[in-house]
């Protein structure tokens, strides 16, 4: 089976929209093939303009959908099935990043914050346009026909995110269906979060199936607005113990990425939408003792599953933050603030992997838009560097990190096309597994 789908990303960081193009292809292995197939492999055929074309493989169990048990008179069968897998093949064929015009973006931070039924109302339907606007940019470089694209998966953009009650992300996906005229899966998040789970992570079903190391332990880490972990099994044990592709995998939100620091740097320094290249923070240094009350706080203590959003880390959170900074240090330079709140989201980091990931990691790949920080990212390496741990940008083992998340929800996609579970109970705290998304035919 093959079929091309767009993905969408509107993150809680507020930068933009990520469009992605993903050619999936699958075929059933036997048991026998697996072991002479595992995977992923990259290779490197030409791509476009002669620059290089990401592929990579992986490989899912058929399990029940929904959690649910197969009937008497199917359940050998079932049984059978779930000792075949599928090579899953992607190419990413596109990708293309949308900013948020400060208007827009100021808009969608005040809605976030709480904003009136009028402003949801237009807001929702506006963001349609918008996720309409970059998938067709995105399907106009890929070089593939509208007509030949699947369906379009929009995450949209998070207006609120209760843990463990309720969630919600809007951007119309009817107006998406319209104006591209392609089918719209979306609200992928609230089938898990109805079924008992966090509703987050939703990625590490890709990160398992598609970025798994064969021979090696991995952490992928997300620094978006916030910061997130899936911890991988080698591909080579899980096929070798017989437990299944998802075996061992487990997520969970770490704290905030990057939604803190651009939220300090925007109140700081009004003209930039965040910190560029890091230089505010490289000229800082962290107010002692802020980031250690902080890291006193309930969620950073409580095991996973777990999930977090702008609920906690959002703009309430970050006036406190400057407060703090300023009443510890009378006169703290905007500099130093800024440097501090990225010593909040490493310490927040590096202390989620003491407390809750006692796997023999090797290596933690870094995406997301604070991997572009180099203020960050440093920090970052230097703080897992005493576990032994070797901290990569995502893009050096497979493609450009921003793209990541676009391509993770393509794949929930055409889980759905295919009418197979696509969160990962493990990580969510799940009942079970369940088909997420709901589809909008064009």
């Amino acid at each position: 089976m093959s079929a091309v789908l767009v993905g969408l990303m509107s993150g809680t960081s507020l930068d933009g929209i990520s469009a992605a193009v993903v050619r999936f292809e699958e075929r059933r292995l036997s048991a026998e093939e697996r072991l002479s197939a595992l995977g992923p492999r990259l290779s490197a055929p030409a791509g476009k303009s002669g620059e290089d074309v990401p592929h990579a493989e992986g490989f899912l169990t058929t399990a029940p959908a929904e959690g649910r048990e197969p009937s008497a008179e199917n359940r050998g069968s079932e049984r059978r099935e779930r000792k075949a897998e599928n090579r899953f093949h992607f190419e990413l064929l596109a990708f293309i990043q949308r900013p948020y015009s400060p208007s827009q973006r100021a808009r969608l931070a005040a809605a976030l914050g709480g904003g009136s039924p009028a402003e949801y109302c237009r807001l929702n339907f506006e963001l349609g346009e918008w996720l309409a606007e970059a998938a067709r940019t995105a399907i106009a470089d890929s070089g593939v026909a509208a007509r030949d694209i699947a369906a379009i998966a929009t995450h949209g953009q998070t207006v609120w995110h209760e843990a463990g009650h309720s969630t919600w992300q809007f951007g119309e996906a009817a107006v998406i269906a319209e104006r591209v005229g392609v089918d719209v899966v979306s609200d992928f998040r609230v089938r898990d979060v109805a079924a008992g789970g966090q509703g987050a992570p939703l990625v590490p079903i890709a990160d398992a199936l598609l970025f798994a190391d064969d021979d090696r332990w991995s952490a992928l880490q997300n620094l978006g607005g916030i910061g997130n972990v899936t911890v991988v099994p080698p591909r080579g044990r899980r096929d070798a113990e017989g437990d299944g592709a998802l075996a061992g995998v487990r997520a969970f939100d770490t704290g905030p990425g990057v939604a803190v620091i651009d939220a300090v740097v925007r109140t700081l320094k009004p003209e930039l939408p965040y910190d560029v290249d890091g230089q505010l923070a490289q000229c800082g240094a962290e107010v002692p003792g802020v980031v250690d009350e902080l890291l006193a706080a309930p969620y950073f203590a409580s095991p996973p599953p777990k999930s977090t959003g702008r609920e906690l880390f959002g703009a309430a959170y970050a006036a406190d933050f400057v407060a703090r900074c300023q009443a510890a240090r009378p006169g703290a330079r905007t500099e130093d603030v800024v440097a501090t709140a990225v010593a909040l989201t490493v310490r927040s980091v590096a202390d989620a992997y003491a407390r809750f990931v006692p796997e023999p990691l090797t290596d933690v790949l870094v995406s997301g838009g604070g991997a572009r920080n180099p203020a960050l990212f440093a920090a970052l390496a230097a703080a897992l560097a005493p576990r032994g741990l070797r901290v990569r940008h995502f893009r050096d083992a497979f493609f450009d990190g921003e793209a990541k998340e676009a391509v993770a929800f393509a794949f929930l996609g055409y889980l759905h096309l295919t009418a197979r579970p696509g969160n990962v109970p493990s990580a969510t705290g799940a009942r079970g597994p369940r088909i997420l998304g709901k589809r909008t035919p064009a």
